[in-house]
């Protein structure tokens, strides 16, 4: 419960944080959109503290939120948050133990047109909020996607994208670390995942 809270409180922080980017645009209100999406995603690997062997983590559903704004005929600005919770077996105690990470990003979208088919590619920076049963952690993050949406109609459109995330962490880190005890390790400084994911968008 105390996890989902932080999270939750991360999220809000992001959000209200980029309000003003909202509010000091030029979009007008018909140009706001709101994508909910639901996907799976793949991580990296972890590493076992005593022999540095790889520590599988299963891969995870993965859900979040868009809201997006028309900046030009072929361009939109983007913020992004979305969440993934891992599962994995300790090297220390050989038990399973579980992680969160939530994603929040400000994107940059430009659109391809042809006719209702929309080819998407987009860029972002923002942060990266782990939390672990020991620690939580900020770390910065940079995310890169391709997608497309189906315009059903000019307030709805299927949306569908392939995302990478990169997120650099600290390399003396001590996210699953508990005293001298360590539940497994961070194999490199940078975390990579990867996402499929479907949603789809509405327009106000």
């Amino acid at each position: 419960m105390l996890r989902f809270i932080k999270s939750a409180n991360f999220i809000c922080a992001i959000v209200i944080s980029n309000i003003a980017i909202l509010l000091s645009s030029s979009a007008h209100a018909s140009d706001i959109e709101i994508t909910p999406y639901i996907g799976q995603i793949f991580s990296s690997e972890l590493v076992n503290s005593v022999d540095a062997t790889e520590v599988p983590v299963d891969d995870a559903s993965y859900y979040g939120l868009a809201i997006a704004w028309q900046d030009s005929p072929n361009g939109q600005g983007q913020i992004l948050i979305n969440r993934a919770s891992y599962d994995f077996i300790s090297s220390s105690d050989l038990q399973e133990h579980s992680f969160d990470v939530t994603y929040a990003h400000f994107s940059g979208v430009a659109q391809f047109r042809q006719r209702n088919y929309v080819t998407t590619v987009s860029l972002g920076l923002g942060a990266a909020y782990f939390q672990t049963d020991n620690k939580d952690e900020i770390y910065p993050s940079l995310t890169i996607a391709i997608g497309t949406r189906y315009e059903l109609s000019k307030n709805f459109a299927i949306v569908t994208e392939l995302r990478g995330y990169a997120s650099y962490i600290e390399e003396d880190n001590q996210l699953f670390c508990e005293g001298a005890s360590c539940h497994a390790l961070l194999e490199e400084s940078m975390w990579l995942e990867g996402t499929v994911s479907v949603g789809l968008a509405f327009k106000f």
